[in-house]
């Protein structure tokens, strides 16, 4: 999103280099029709200009216009809600993905032509450009929609539900986000798809009314001026109607983004943070796809502290996804705190990117804070000039503190931090350090780091993990 609102302005070489193209070709239309010698065959552009001066002062241009217009928009509108609904539910159900797939791959291939001559026996000339409108866009949109929901990286999601953000709010947040250039990239031809099918709709059906029908009775009179003309009208509403739509389009995601964060609740009426709970893991083998990587046990008592001294590739962030609920172990038992009951940061950095500092805060607050108290929050972490730029503005150890800072605003009853201090110099590393002190408030901690001297900076109890041995691997495998 920032790159898009971040576009360098039109050079005015470049508007004149423009201007000189269209002016070009313009030039070598009126020589052509010069040329052929007839205007009937083929009219110049100042036959057209003159025909379009004429037609637009009147009514029934207006009134041909807004009939063309109002079926278009709705057909588009109609076919642009229900690709994305669907293409969202069809990721999340595969078996809705199977059955929707003959019938779009269908609406795909199939020649539009064919489409609309079935929809004049159907429904009728007058409703046929809506109908084709939205049978040539939906495929476009759906299958952009998949593939966006495909593509889209599902870590910052994962952190989210285990803060317990209301899905609305990751939607919006998280999910909106990713798919928003996908829409519009796929918006960029739609628009165009959207006009040539109606008005082809119309043309073919004639409705009273209609540009179709002007563009029909041109043909049939043989009034070369005003086909052209018509045609440039098409073409100049088809590009006025992409431009405005997708600066809608990109508008929405800066609506997402505010419409996301959580207003602050009334002090008193905030709710408290819930009591510390214990996390417990008992003979736990970590691993994925049946294969074990470590073994644990570990007992922590609310409010205890402990750091995992595990150097890196022993498993302990694979221990991390276990504990928030993301990963089933391979075998033991796990007790830990529910969604919304943990505060986590992990290795990776999943921040929303077009957010600033404070809103990434407030986002995963539950209305605790006050954008006042996000901000002072991270100002014991980060200079000043950092808290109200984008993320994607800020560096790697400021990102890192952002996430710390986020992890500690949301009310929970236990914090887990994998390798919390990672991308910091240690003048910075033991600031941070500090803040998890200050900010724990007396919640159950656990953290993941291979840094030295960590259990000293933050007070805690060492623990290690067991390396699964090749008897563990050999009894899994075996399963």
């Amino acid at each position: 999103m920032a790159a898009e609102s971040n576009k360098p302005a039109v050079a005015p070489r470049d508007v004149l280099r423009r201007a000189g193209a269209v002016a070009f070709w313009l030039l070598v239309w009126q020589l052509a029709s010069m040329a052929v010698g007839s205007d009937l065959l083929l009219a110049g552009p100042v036959t057209v200009l003159v025909r379009l001066a004429q037609l637009v002062p009147t009514a029934g241009f207006w009134s041909a216009v807004g009939f063309s217009l109002a079926r278009i928009a709705a057909g588009f509108a109609v076919a642009f809600l229900l690709g994305l609904v669907l293409g969202l539910l069809a990721h999340r159900w595969h078996a809705l993905a199977e059955l929707l797939a003959p019938a779009v791959s269908f609406l795909k291939s199939v020649p539009i032509v064919c489409v609309i001559v079935l929809l004049l026996m159907w429904v009728g000339s007058v409703r046929v450009s809506a109908i084709a409108v939205f049978l040539a866009v939906f495929p476009a949109i759906y299958f952009s929609v998949l593939e966006g929901c495909m593509a889209a990286d599902p870590g910052l999601g994962e952190l989210l539900r285990v803060m317990g953000v209301p899905g609305w709010r990751r939607f919006l947040a998280d999910t909106w986000q990713q798919l928003l250039s996908y829409l519009v990239a796929t918006c960029r031809n739609a628009c165009g798809m959207a006009w040539k099918a109606g008005v082809a709709a119309e043309l073919i059906g004639s409705p009273r009314g209609s540009m179709g029908e002007r563009v029909y009775q041109a043909k049939l009179l043989l009034e070369t001026g005003d086909l052209f003309a018509w045609t440039i009208v098409v073409v100049a509403l088809s590009w006025a109607c992409e431009k405005a739509f997708l600066a809608l389009l990109r508008s929405t995601g800066g609506w997402a983004i505010a419409a996301s964060v959580p207003r602050a609740a009334a002090p008193q009426r905030r709710q408290a943070s819930p009591a510390p709970i214990g996390i417990s893991l008992e003979d736990v083998t970590l691993g994925y796809d049946g294969v074990p990587v470590a073994t644990c046990s570990l007992a922590l008592a609310p409010g205890s502290r402990t750091v995992l001294a595990d150097p890196s590739g022993a498993g302990k962030s694979t221990l991390v996804k276990v504990v928030c609920g993301l990963l089933a172990p391979l075998a033991g038992l796990v007790e830990a705190p529910t969604w919304g009951e943990l505060s986590v940061q992990f290795q990776d950095p999943r921040l929303v990117e077009a957010m600033t500092a404070e809103q990434n805060v407030l986002l995963c607050s539950a209305g605790t804070r006050s954008a006042g108290e996000a901000h002072a929050l991270l100002a014991e972490l980060l200079p000043e000039d950092a808290l109200g730029r984008p993320i994607a503005e800020l560096s790697g150890g400021q990102r890192r503190r952002v996430e710390l800072a986020r992890a500690l605003a949301h009310p929970s009853a236990a914090v887990v931090l994998d390798e919390p201090f990672a991308s910091l110099d240690a003048d910075s590393h033991k600031v941070a350090a500090a803040f998890v002190v200050r900010h724990l408030c007396g919640r159950t901690l656990l953290v993941a780091s291979h840094a030295p001297g960590d259990a000293e900076l933050l007070d805690a109890q060492p623990a290690r993990l067991g390396n699964a041995d090749e008897k563990d691997r050999k009894e899994f495998s075996e399963e």
